[in-house]
């Protein structure tokens, strides 16, 4: 395939290419092929990118793996490329090979990571989890060491902190097994922490508790930077700085400041604090534009309280990596000298730095709010959040975060639909991204070829159109998840059983009420809204019968009391994660009995009790 390239050229060529897979999946989306030609390059027009997706992208999946990528490469330089092969080998002194270089993946290619991030992610950890009685004999990692890391994370306490770090009250850490820890206790410990990261948005297919219990470098590393980066994403919100009003740019309203990626509302947020300084510089990414210093400098001038001494001597540096080190030393003056090293600047690692960005926006926004301005209403609901993070656990492109505007262009849709009900989507007869302004018939006609696939699928979709998608109708996009949702459970569990029909509603209640009885446990259901399900027990008593003794009952109360059920409810979720049961519902929809969301639960402990007895 690539032959004709050297070792060294196909690795600088991977670097570029990983940089923009960021969830670890081994491929990129066609969108996102522009941006990695520019990283080694290469401007290629939008038209010969469609062109060449269609000549390379053999299994038509709508993404591109990296021999894809090879492909195309090829024939954009038309001729062996010409790298400065001194700063290829330099790069490569920063990879290490995971496992030796005999570790190979299935598809023949061995996995890299890089130094860097290791390093950042120590810093992070060290920072984000210093005092944790629970961790004194993990904390602080050498900071120094690349390979340090990966030992800490051996018995998942540490990554079951860190989820909680970035998204509180995920897990319930009366569930962590911390104490008298073996073999079996800490595969439920990495157990937990994997469903619990899913239960945020974090895909984790292809990473089990093995691979963090012997420390697979680049599956630790891809874990933890989802975790780290959602955690760090999710305060980039009106609801968190309503002073992002600022940022509204001539003919905005608000509705569309939301309907910008966080990335897209950091770059913003930079160039808006440039401007208030009164610099003519912008920057347009997290990696060439920032590689002097120079915009950081400013930066955090402009961000920094006047008490805080920061200032503009980097500026007087002109070595870049010295500059970029008293950079960062102004930086440590706000605390917020984290994720990047002066190396990582100078790289323009753009994973790194726009971690590095995020933290400073989180801390100092530096943006007042407006006087009377009104603010929409934009808080996401419990079960707009839960189909969100199943979708994004199931490694869709691009990241989902505002549901109803990432969903109008047909395209997640579509994906899911590939995912659930393999060999529904046509990919030929899909419109592939980047769309323009004006393409707004390219997404309709993927909205509408998705109810059309819906309904191949036997999904409900009577007085639901593409229209209705693509005009972003809550009600029915929702109505068409929750059924997409809801087949991938059934799904699941109609393999498991053996049948040949779909497992019908009465049949999972049947279930569970003979594995509780199976078990002498003395709770019951009647349906998905017996109020029964509140107290939280009937979770809490199947789980003990999937794993007998798993659960701690001297930590479950009656559930008489509002405050009794949140505990329980909570305990519930943890407990069913720790066991192997992939529950997205929240403490909240067992307290209220949310239907959807309790089917979804009593669904996956009867997948988990069911694939127990294989």
């Amino acid at each position: 395939m690539a032959g004709e390239m050297s070792a060294e050229e196909i690795a600088e060529i991977r670097a570029q290419f990983d940089e923009f897979d960021a969830d670890k999946n081994g491929h990129i989306t066609c969108s996102e092929i522009s941006e990695v030609m520019k990283a080694l390059g290469e401007s290629i027009p939008g038209y010969q990118i469609r062109d060449m997706v269609r000549e390379v992208d053999l299994d038509e999946n709508g993404t591109i793996e990296f021999n894809e990528f090879i492909e195309m490469f090829k024939k954009v330089k038309g001729k062996r490329p010409k790298y400065k092969l001194e700063a290829v080998a330099e790069r490569q002194k920063k990879v290490l090979k995971s496992g030796g270089t005999s570790e190979a993946s299935a598809a023949g290619t061995t996995h890299s990571f890089a130094e860097d991030e290791s390093l950042a992610f120590v810093d992070w950890i060290n920072f984000q989890l210093a005092g944790d009685p629970d961790l004194a004999k993990a904390l602080p990692i050498n900071s120094e060491d690349h390979l340090a890391l990966f030992p800490a994370l051996h018995d998942g306490i540490l990554l079951c902190k860190l989820i909680n770090k970035s998204v509180a009250d995920t897990i319930d850490e009366r569930a962590i097994n911390k104490t008298k820890l073996n073999v079996y206790t800490i595969h439920e410990n990495q157990t937990l922490a994997l469903n619990s990261a899913s239960a945020i948005g974090c895909n984790i297919v292809n990473i089990g508790p093995e691979d963090l219990t012997k420390g697979t470098p680049h599956l630790c590393l891809g874990i933890l930077w989802q975790v780290i980066r959602i955690g760090l994403l999710a305060k980039i919100s009106l609801q968190n700085c309503p002073g992002l009003a600022r940022l509204l740019e001539e003919g905005e309203e608000l509705e569309d400041l939301l309907r910008l990626s966080p990335e897209e509302i950091l770059l913003r947020w930079f160039n808006y604090q440039l401007k208030e300084a009164g610099s003519s510089r912008r920057v347009r990414n997290f990696g060439g534009d920032i590689k002097d210093s120079e915009c950081y400098t400013i930066l955090l001038n402009q961000i920094a309280p006047p008490d805080r001494g920061v200032d503009m001597s980097p500026m007087h540096e002109s070595d870049m990596e010295n500059r970029a080190e008293k950079m960062l030393q102004q930086a440590d003056k706000l605390e917020c000298r984290a994720f990047v090293r002066p190396r990582d600047v100078v790289r323009g690692n753009q994973k790194l730095n726009l971690a590095f960005v995020a933290n400073l926006f989180n801390n100092f926004p530096a943006l007042e709010p407006l006087e009377d301005q009104p603010m929409p209403e934009i808080e996401e609901t419990r079960e707009e959040k839960t189909y969100r993070n199943w979708m994004n656990s199931l490694g869709v492109k691009p990241f989902v975060y505002w549901l109803y505007d990432d969903l109008a262009d047909g395209m997640v849709l579509l994906q899911l639909f590939d995912k659930v009900f393999p060999g529904s989507v046509d990919w030929k007869k899909v419109n592939q991204p980047p769309f323009k302004a004006r393409d707004k018939m390219k997404k309709l006609e993927n909205c509408n070829y998705a109810v059309q696939i819906a309904k191949s699928c036997k999904l409900s979709v009577v007085g639901i159109g593409g229209e209705d998608i693509h005009a972003k109708n809550k009600t029915l996009t929702l109505a068409i998840v929750w059924q997409i949702m809801r087949a991938y459970t059934i799904s699941i569990l109609q393999k498991l059983s053996g049948s040949d029909k779909p497992i019908q509603d009465t049949e999972i209640v049947e279930w569970v009420n003979r594995t509780l009885s199976e078990a002498n446990k003395a709770s019951q259901i009647s349906s998905f809204k017996d109020p029964a399900i509140s107290t939280g027990l009937p979770v809490i008593d199947l789980v003990d019968a999937i794993k007998p003794a798993s659960v701690k009952y001297d930590l479950v109360n009656p559930g008489a009391t509002e405050e009794d059920k949140l505990l329980n409810a909570k305990y519930a979720i943890s407990m069913s994660r720790k066991i192997g049961a992939r529950v997205f519902a929240l403490p909240e929809d067992i307290i209220e009995v949310k239907p959807k969301m309790v089917l979804t639960i009593f669904a996956c402990l009867m997948a988990r009790g069911l694939e127990g007895k294989k």
